[in-house]
């Protein structure tokens, strides 16, 4: 089995894209103007219209609900990242701050108020977890 994708369904597809590509870099690959595709070499976000959700399951699937998972990204240098969002996102949730298991971190949420992560492997165990 293989990671490959988090999707993330949202009521306007191009405004969530559009923060996605300001904040990564990465340009969006669009299948129709209900999905996009952020792809990065170890993994793809999804972006998905409201209007997809019926093809899985009718309700499956809410829009701006998420407080449980976090979408995160390796960075190279966590405090430029931090440094050079000032102004593009308009909430951030911490600061660029060394957490215990060696990442450093910046928290702040998306448009849609889910939680993105951007981190720097800072210690020695981290840095060779992260090693490609």
């Amino acid at each position: 089995m293989n990671f490959v994708s988090i999707r993330v369904i949202t009521e306007d597809v191009a405004r969530l894209v559009d923060f996605y590509e300001r904040v990564t870099g990465v340009r969006a690959d669009w299948a129709n103007e209900d999905f996009a595709e952020l792809r990065t070499a170890a993994a793809t976000l999804a972006i998905a219209s409201t209007r997809t959700v019926p093809l899985f399951a009718p309700g499956s699937a809410h829009p701006a609900d998420n407080r449980s998972v976090v979408v995160e990204f390796l960075v190279d240098d966590v405090d430029g990242v931090h440094r050079n969002l000032t102004g593009v996102v308009e909430e951030f949730v911490t600061e660029p701050t060394t957490m215990p298991w060696g990442n450093r971190a910046l928290l702040f949420r998306d448009p849609d108020g889910n939680l993105v992560n951007f981190f720097t492997p800072v210690t020695p165990a981290a840095v060779e977890k992260f090693a490609r």
